[in-house]
């Protein structure tokens, strides 16, 4: 490696072995020296050889990073006040359990759940009222999912996607599917009744994008004005015989013994936080409870998600 060259920490990372943002703690604890240029962060080779060469060397009372222990370190040095909140905006039951975890760790913390949609979520993200917001928007001209809203709906501020879960996206149906509804054109059965999501809602989204996909007009279904605010809601509705189909998750239809349920899409759920939060305590403890196996063992265990990405940072935007 030569020591003539310097480094970003993008690059440092790759060479370590470590995320990025183990390099900025490093870089904060002093351990790896570093300089500025305008707002980007650089590190001499020469810099980075010595810092690997007393990585190597005997411990002393400051010794090297470990990764692992990053989240507790953080929580040491950082001091909370008693008013001090975080806001995570979502719906999905999975987001109870993540507040769950959260509050053991952090018990002089608030923190407050908003069982909001997606697009209304990125909104409260992008105008300061939220801290985590869930995203589960399919982008039909990409056959993306979130990274092109939050690109239109965080102009200017850098974001991080991490995955939470995946889901299976389908229509609520009574039991033995009696109306024989099983693609997005037999919504437009003349007898059938749809019960529908909330504007902004990922379920709505997903519905929109395929009737314009289908050319498929909204006014030729039955019920499309009729909106619930939940994924339960609309199972509801349809289990209690208020309508034929509606749209939503897996899981909620598992709760209904008087419901089938049809697979359409599988979906991305990931969560979406400020890029310049993700060194913060709270959000770094977040990280390490997605990737603990006690979080992942819990959420498996309720069945119905796929958390084979669970943890994994999905993109920097």
């Amino acid at each position: 490696m030569s020591t003539d060259i310097s480094y970003t920490p993008e690059e440092i990372a790759k060479i370590l072995k470590i995320s990025k943002f183990t390099v900025y703690e490093l870089i904060k604890r002093g351990e790896l020296t570093a300089y500025r240029i305008g707002r980007k962060v650089r590190v001499e080779g020469a810099d980075l050889e010595a810092y690997k060469q007393k990585s190597k060397g005997p411990s002393t009372s400051n010794p090297p990073l470990d990764p692992s222990a990053i989240n507790e370190q953080l929580v040491h040095r950082h001091r909370f006040t008693s008013d001090e909140s975080l806001v995570i905006c979502g719906q999905d039951i999975v987001l109870d359990i993540l507040t769950r975890y959260l509050e053991k760790q952090f018990p002089q913390v608030h923190f407050l759940r908003r069982y909001i949609g997606s697009i209304d979520g990125l909104m409260a993200l992008y105008r300061g009222l939220a801290n985590v917001v869930t995203a589960h928007l399919w982008d039909s001209d990409t056959n993306e999912y979130n990274t092109p809203y939050v690109r239109r709906l965080m102009p200017g501020h850098q974001t991080c996607v991490i995955n939470l879960v995946y889901r299976m996206e389908g229509f609520y149906v009574a039991k033995g599917n009696p109306k024989n509804i099983t693609t997005w054109a037999d919504l437009v059965k003349p007898e059938v009744r749809y019960v529908n999501r909330e504007r902004g809602s990922g379920a709505r989204v997903l519905l929109d994008e395929q009737l314009r996909i289908s050319g498929i007009m909204r006014q030729d279904i039955l019920g499309y004005g009729e909106e619930e605010l939940t994924h339960l809601a609309v199972a509801s509705k349809v289990a209690r015989g208020e309508a034929d189909v509606g749209l939503g998750i897996e899981k909620v239809a598992m709760q209904f013994a008087n419901l089938d349920f049809i697979p359409l899409h599988k979906e991305r759920y990931d969560l979406v936080m400020r890029l310049e939060d993700v060194e913060r305590p709270h959000f770094q403890a977040l990280i390490g409870i997605l990737r603990s196996s006690a979080f992942r063992n819990e959420v498996q265990g309720i069945g119905g998600y796929d958390i084979s990405r669970m943890g994994e940072i999905i993109a920097e935007v």
